[in-house]
């Protein structure tokens, strides 16, 4: 019998009543791993010497998990797929691993993502391109690829992610599964290879709401590591759980969801946007009210060019340690200074330097009130605009992406008006700090397409239990996908 497939609790069941035991649950998960690598390319490092644990009253004891390749993991290589780091070997925990471990997680693998997680493709790492396990001319979305890609393949129930624009929630949707990114600082980030830091978020991907729900009630906690944590220890986030949601009210935004926004789209979007209205329809069966509001449009278009200009800003100044001195890769040089230019030349990826060069530019003296401090305006005022709505509703409900996953072949995409309002508008959930998840509902052509559900900070549990209550309404809970199965 196959356990891989299954949800968290029912694998804590059959672990608990001696139907498995842990160390078979390993061994099921390792020889799944090797079949999607070979594949997907969804793993940087199997662990293939990787042992059972005695199982608890732990929700998590015992069962096999994934690790995206920027959690800092003790003892196990931990490269961020960058060059730059393809030998690092960490001394420490994240606070996440180890408050997973404390509740008996077994990793059995390092999961490969864009670049440092400046990507959104799965196209960047330094062990190549991750593959979409329903379909796999197409990509995963980034940068939690190699997360989505394995747990959409039944590796195991559930991967740890990072998202500071839509790293969690776009592969989620990409791969037909669930991503969830928790209010900001309710994980904390200490261990996290930063990027940007006012935009970075732990959280998980999962088959199932439920699943979601568990896993950040073991990761999450305030941490005196990092001091942007905060005290969650009253939010007991699967105790919640309830499709009771008839009264709840949620918005959706008419310049991102109009499909007369998209003259010229894809037939792929068009029938994206039809599916989402089915979606909202769905949300007013069930009990929930559901309005059309507006937002400034300028502001929607505003959105790409301010979490670039903050997101490169950040990087640049949290990766300056990339040395080659401190740790990573030493080259040979005649001094340090040649040395360092040397190592972060030839270490990074193109993206990575273009990115670098720009945070550097906006950062400039001259440029800086032009640029970065007026990104930080905008910013504010995006976040406002979406806090006004959360005084009347309980959430923001949009679709995911423009469509379907994308082919790795980018000349098979069609390009259409506008389409970066559709592609871009998950970085609000950033920008504001706001719990934010993911869940599928429905296919086109074959492949998953994804709903998000984005609410007020610290209200986690009431986005869970809208996303809970739809989820228990669609038939798409728990799906593996059919390329690897």
């Amino acid at each position: 019998m196959e356990y891989m497939s299954k949800g968290i609790k029912e694998i804590h069941d059959d672990l608990k009543s001696g139907k498995v035991t842990s160390e078979e649950l390993v061994n099921e998960s390792l020889k799944k791993a090797h079949k999607v690598q070979d594949k997907c390319n969804a793993f940087v490092t199997i662990i293939d010497d990787a042992k059972g644990v005695d199982v608890t009253d732990s929700l998590l004891s015992g069962i096999p998990c994934g690790i995206k390749d920027n959690y800092s993991t003790k003892g196990i290589l931990s490269t961020g797929s960058s060059n730059t780091l393809k030998d690092y070997i960490p001394f420490f925990d994240a606070t996440a691993i180890t408050n997973l471990k404390n509740n008996g997680a077994v990793i059995i693998g390092k999961c490969t993502m864009d670049e440092f997680g400046m990507g959104g493709t799965g196209t960047t790492a330094h062990t190549g391109v991750q593959k979409n396990p329903w379909d796999l001319s197409r990509m995963c979305a980034g940068s939690s690829s190699g997360s989505a890609a394995s747990v959409a393949s039944g590796v195991y129930p559930y991967a740890t992610g990072s998202d500071t624009g839509d790293s969690i929630r776009k592969p989620a949707a990409y791969c037909g599964i669930v991503g969830y990114k928790p209010t900001y600082g309710m994980i904390s980030r200490y261990g996290l290879f930063a990027f940007a830091s006012s935009l970075d978020h732990l959280g998980c991907l999962t088959r199932s709401v439920e699943d979601a729900a568990i896993v950040v009630d073991a990761m999450k906690g305030i941490d005196k590591k990092d001091m942007t944590s905060w005290d969650s220890s009253n939010i007991h986030l699967y105790e919640s759980l309830s499709s009771d949601v008839k009264g709840k009210k949620l918005c959706y935004i008419k310049e991102i969801c109009d499909p007369g926004n998209y003259p010229d789209a894809s037939e792929e979007t068009k029938q994206h946007l039809d599916n989402f209205y089915k979606t909202i329809e769905l949300c007013k069966k069930i009990g929930m009210e559901v309005s059309e509001v507006s937002i400034d449009k300028k502001l929607l278009d505003a959105l790409g060019s301010v979490y670039n200009i903050i997101s490169c800003a950040e990087a640049t100044s949290n990766m300056s340690n990339l040395t080659g001195i401190i740790f990573g890769p030493r080259v040979n040089a005649d001094n340090y200074e040649d040395m360092m230019k040397k190592y972060r030349t030839e270490g990074f990826s193109s993206l990575i330097k273009r990115r670098f060069i720009i945070g550097s530019y906006v950062l400039q003296a001259q440029n800086k009130d032009r640029y970065f401090n007026n990104a930080q305006r905008v910013r504010r005022l995006l976040v406002d605009a979406w806090k006004d709505l959360y005084k009347e509703y309980d959430a923001v409900i949009l679709p995911v992406g423009s469509g379907p996953a994308k082919y790795l072949d980018d000349s098979k995409n069609k390009k259409f008006t506008n389409s970066n309002i559709l592609e871009e508008h998950l970085q609000i959930g950033n920008f504001g700090g706001f719990p934010s998840i993911t869940i599928p509902n429905g296919f086109i052509n074959n492949l998953p397409v994804g709903v998000n559900i984005t609410g007020n900070c610290y209200d986690d549990i009431n986005v869970l239990n809208i996303a809970y209550a739809l989820e228990s309404e669609m038939n798409y809970k728990g799906q593996i996908a059919k390329e690897v199965k």
